[in-house]
């Protein structure tokens, strides 16, 4: 992970037009989906992040070759496969486990490291497992990595106990080239598996998907082609340049945001007084603070996202009143608040729901509730990196703080953002990388 720093010096307005990047979510599994075929795949929109570098590491690894990597056209082609026992990468995250289905169909065995990414709680790679072993794939925990093996890959009645992205998108990838019919049952829907399956879909597979039902119904093809597709905008990009504007006094218009799987989001901001005005060629954010106290519970799409917690707990900091988040989806999300108590927040977490539902957490010991008290004056401070979604909200805090502050861990932010202290200079901001 990164040494490196920013130094931000906070209570500046941002304002101007910024440019959404394609979704790293999108793309690194839509990189993996690359290698179910021979034929030369070409992505257009790949956002230039760490995390999509890690995944071009691991389908280089495999056999994959590259072009066009320099910029946001890239060319995939793996005619073959080098291996499918996929070394240690130089850093970690959650994409090989991903790898498995493809991998199999191609060798007929897989050995991937285990996973990494960052420290939000517990991952269910249960789900990914169990589901794969119904569709008769025989996985094996080692040290360091899951060896897996199969003669044949058949389809199967799948049912999550919760709307698992990682899972959905593991079965998606192996269910395509097995045998019959694999069918998913609370599947998750997000706007980035859809992005997937469009992909899938034109590369030859045959997939059904009900999103309001959240079932996918997965018919196994023989071969798959090549393909030319597109990543979609970042939502989280979107929500982290919105929380930016909003958080500052500031007007940022985000040129390509999309209005797809944003509706909660939107909603959420107009609720807090903010206001968003969706144009044909992107959307505008703009408020001023105080802003009003409310209540927030994330949710699987439609929902409000588990990733845009982090951002809007800053701006509930800036709200009258006791406001309250509670996160359904990781059951350990909130390390972030004791920064954000540092640079003067009144944030206490507790293990109970709050905000009138019962979660599946519900009488555990986990704290994923929080009650934030505003508005507060936030003051510059030091700050480590945790993970990539709380180092976007010390950002924030940052960038709307008083004085100075040094946040430390930055490779964190990298592996999610690409040219963020660039892009947030352009808008106003006093940030400078060391």
């Amino acid at each position: 992970m990164s040494e490196g720093r920013f130094i931000i010096r906070g209570g500046r307005q941002l304002e101007g037009e910024t440019v959404v990047y394609g979704s790293k979510n999108a793309a690194t599994k839509m990189m993996v989906a690359s290698l179910l075929t021979r034929e030369p795949c070409v992505l257009e929109n790949i956002p230039l992040s760490g995390e999509t570098d890690i995944t071009r590491e691991l389908c280089e690894r495999i056999g994959s070759r590259m072009s066009g990597a320099e910029g946001s056209r890239w060319e995939i082609s793996t005619p073959e496969i080098a291996t499918s026992v996929v070394p240690e990468l130089s850093r970690k995250n959650r994409i090989p486990i991903l790898a498995l289905g493809p991998l199999l169909h191609r060798k007929g065995f897989a050995e991937v490291p285990v996973l990494g990414g960052c420290p939000i709680g517990h991952r269910p790679i249960n789900f990914h497992l169990e589901a794969l072993n119904r569709m008769g794939v025989r996985i094996e925990r080692r040290a360091h990595s899951y060896y897996a093996e199969a003669e044949e890959i058949h389809g199967a009645d799948l049912v999550f106990p919760f709307p698992s992205v990682g899972a959905t998108e593991s079965v998606l990838l192996t269910g395509v080239l097995a045998k019959g019919t694999t069918t998913i049952h609370n599947a998750a829907t997000e706007p980035e598996i859809m992005n997937l399956i469009g992909m899938l879909r034109a590369m030859g597979a045959d997939i059904r998907a009900d999103e309001v039902r959240r079932e996918i119904e997965i018919y196994g093809v023989e071969r798959l082609g090549g393909v030319s597709a597109r990543v979609m905008p970042d939502r989280n990009e979107v929500v982290s340049f919105a929380t930016a504007a909003l958080a500052t006094d500031g007007d940022i218009f985000i040129r390509d945001a999309s209005a797809n799987g944003m509706q909660a989001f939107f909603e959420a901001v107009c609720a807090l007084g903010g206001t968003c005005e969706v144009r044909e060629d992107g959307v505008r954010f703009f408020g001023r603070r105080p802003y009003r106290r409310m209540t927030i519970q994330t949710a699987p799409h439609p929902g409000f996202m588990t990733d845009w917690q982090q951002p809007f707990c800053v701006l509930l900091t800036q709200a009258e009143g006791a406001s309250i988040i509670h996160e359904t989806v990781y059951d350990d999300r909130f390390g972030y608040v004791k920064d954000l108590c540092h640079m003067g927040a009144n944030i206490t977490v507790t293990d109970e729901c709050l905000g009138g539902e019962r979660c599946r957490f519900d009488g555990a010991t986990y704290n994923h509730s929080a009650r934030i008290t505003g508005p507060t004056k936030l003051s510059g401070a030091a700050i480590t990196v945790p993970d990539l979604r709380a180092g976007m909200a010390h950002m924030i805090a940052a960038l709307a703080a008083e004085g100075e502050s040094v946040i430390s861990g930055i490779g964190h932010i990298d592996r999610g953002y690409a040219k963020l202290d660039e892009r947030l200079r352009a808008l106003g901001a006093d940030i400078m990388r060391k």
